[in-house]
């Protein structure tokens, strides 16, 4: 261990960390096999109006790659991007686990696959034509297509607008018997909406079970990331970025000290 002191940690990638958090990963980084769960946007990445154009920060990336090539150490990410423009903002190696669509996408440690029925793929039709005219009135409302449905975003939009796309798409749901019992979420500026139901947090657990992790760190910003926190057991880490409500056992301020964190528990676990 070079550079880490008992009482904080800083290191070129970002600000010293508060000595709680840093006593949690030192336990942590002892762990016999390690999970290291990450949310990407907001968490990776600064939080970007063009989602195409999002890149995990140069210091954050890096430390992934560290944490990567150690032994008895697999990293995965867990977005609520689909996995194909997870894969895109990402542009990580196939060693990296993939999480896309809160755990509706998995790719592990081979190809992945997602496959609906005819009845899902009825449901996907008529929920594209529901928020394609939710859409239409407002201006920057978008609707991002995903695998196993859709996402509504009005981070662009006038917080009149936002307002009243997102009611007007919970009306129509609600009025629409055919898409009865759809997953939706909601997040920053965005609503969710899914004919399969998945969970950031059972996307942790089955990652945990896939690499016989013995703990865990999950990091993320959103609310959807509460999922997350929520699967944790004692000896795994949560860890909060931003403000809001949490069940995460530590918090950040931005993905800055994320990446200090990452650096941190890289240096420990080395």
């Amino acid at each position: 261990m070079t550079g880490v002191e008992a009482q904080g940690h800083a290191t070129e990638a970002g600000p010293e960390l508060e000595p709680a958090l840093t006593e949690a990963l030192r336990m942590l980084a002892g762990t016999d096999i390690l999970l290291v769960a990450l949310d990407f946007d907001g968490t990776l990445s600064n939080v970007v109006d063009a989602p195409g154009s999002a890149r995990a920060i140069p210091e954050a990336r890096s430390a992934v790659l560290r944490l990567a090539a150690l032994p008895r150490t697999r990293v995965a990410l867990v977005s609520g991007r689909s996995l194909a423009s997870l894969e895109h903002v990402a542009e990580v190696p196939d060693s990296i686990l993939l999480v896309g669509s809160h755990g509706v996408e998995v790719r592990l440690d081979g190809p992945a696959s997602l496959e609906l029925d005819d009845a899902e793929r009825r449901r996907v039709d008529a929920l594209r034509r529901l928020l394609d005219d939710v859409a239409a009135p407002y201006e920057k409302v978008w609707v991002e297509e995903k695998p196993a449905g859709f996402a509504l975003h009005t981070r662009l939009a006038t917080p009149h607008d936002r307002e009243r796309a997102d009611q007007a798409a919970l009306d129509a749901l609600a009025g629409d018997d055919e898409l009865a019992g759809l997953s939706v979420r909601r997040g920053k500026n965005v609503l969710e909406f899914s004919v399969r139901h998945e969970t950031k947090g059972e996307a942790v657990k089955r990652l945990k079970d896939y690499t016989g992790a013995t703990a865990a760190l999950f990091a993320g910003d959103d609310v959807t990331d509460e999922d997350g926190f929520a699967s944790l057991v004692p000896g795994d880490l949560g860890l909060k970025v931003g403000p809001g409500d949490t069940l995460a056992g530590f918090r950040v301020g931005e993905p800055r000290e994320v990446a200090s964190a990452l650096h941190l528990l890289a240096d420990l676990r080395g």
